[in-house]
């Protein structure tokens, strides 16, 4: 073959595939919008992976962001799926009322996740709540009832926030409610680092207490008394549902929490691992992308 004719052989199979180069830069682009909830609250979304994919929720806890789930965001494993991700209110770049019953009301955060669902034309999503998150599940299956989504699962999410399932800390939340400048960031600091039995690397650590630092105090206050229907949520559920949770975890009972979740819902699938704190899916973020793509392969198949 000539130089010639190689060179023409090469322009024509780069102007084949460009194409499709196209469609996945489009694909893998991710994509910002609001949506706004029941009571004018705006939430702060983002997509990315494949827009035909199955829609997957991902929802943070206390103190972070949609920023949490970038090991998720970045999976080769869950880039098939459609990938939503959004911030809570009182986090992130969502809005931040103020006074305590915008948050303290819990039906109104079942009421953003929803809007989510609805705003981003999200057909049979599978909803994955971390922490705080899975709370947000809860309360928004009580209201909504789980026609909408394929499946949910609870990443080391609270059940209920009995003491008997939330691991005491009272000076850490003391600190982290404190009017002392300096004495909440170090409260938060030391919340952020329970999350972890082993801590991820430094740019990660300083990034989940850059979004720690954005949260509303009003939200801070009132998280403890929030209201929460883990019974009439959780324990109506029909649809699959796994909990993932971190065998070292600083901030939930594993133990306690899991067996209340089996109480409440029969059905329920238990996944314990045994190394990680209360963030497994930072913590083992490859095991966890494996697992919940089968689940979700498994929750939307016909």
């Amino acid at each position: 073959m000539n130089t010639r004719v190689l060179i023409r052989w090469l322009l024509v199979a780069i102007g084949w595939l460009t194409p499709f180069a196209l469609a996945h830069d489009a694909a893998a682009a991710p994509l910002s919008y609001t949506v706004t909830s029941t009571d004018g609250v705006k939430l702060a979304v983002q997509e990315s992976g494949d827009p035909d994919g199955v829609p997957v929720i991902l929802i943070h806890g206390l103190l972070g962001s949609r920023l949490n789930w970038d090991a998720q965001v970045d999976s080769p494993e869950l880039r098939r799926f459609r990938i939503i991700t959004y911030d809570l209110r009182g986090h992130g770049l969502s809005d931040k009322p103020s006074g305590a019953q915008p948050y303290r009301d819990g039906t109104r955060w079942g009421d953003d996740l929803a809007a989510v669902i609805e705003g981003a034309h999200a057909r049979k999503p599978v909803v994955v709540g971390w922490s705080l998150g899975g709370v947000v599940i809860s309360n928004y299956l009580a209201k909504y009832g789980d026609r909408a989504i394929a499946g949910a699962v609870y990443v080391d999410g609270v059940v209920e926030l009995t003491p008997g399932q939330i691991v005491d800390h009272p000076d850490v939340y003391r600190d982290m409610n404190a009017a002392d400048l300096k004495t909440h960031l170090d409260g938060e600091r030391t919340f952020v680092g329970l999350c972890f039995n082993r801590r991820p690397n430094a740019a990660t650590f300083e990034r989940l207490l850059a979004n720690a630092a954005m949260a509303s105090w009003d939200m801070q206050k009132a998280i403890p008394t929030m209201s929460v229907f883990a019974a009439a949520g959780l324990g109506n559920a029909h649809v699959p549902l796994l909990f993932v949770y971190g065998g070292r975890d600083a901030l939930v009972d594993t133990h306690a929490t899991l067996a209340r979740a089996a109480e409440l819902n029969p059905h329920v699938v238990s996944k314990v691992y045994a190394e990680s704190g209360h963030a497994p899916f930072i913590e083992e973020a490859e095991r966890f992308n494996r697992d919940l793509a089968a689940f979700v392969r498994s929750a939307s198949s016909p």
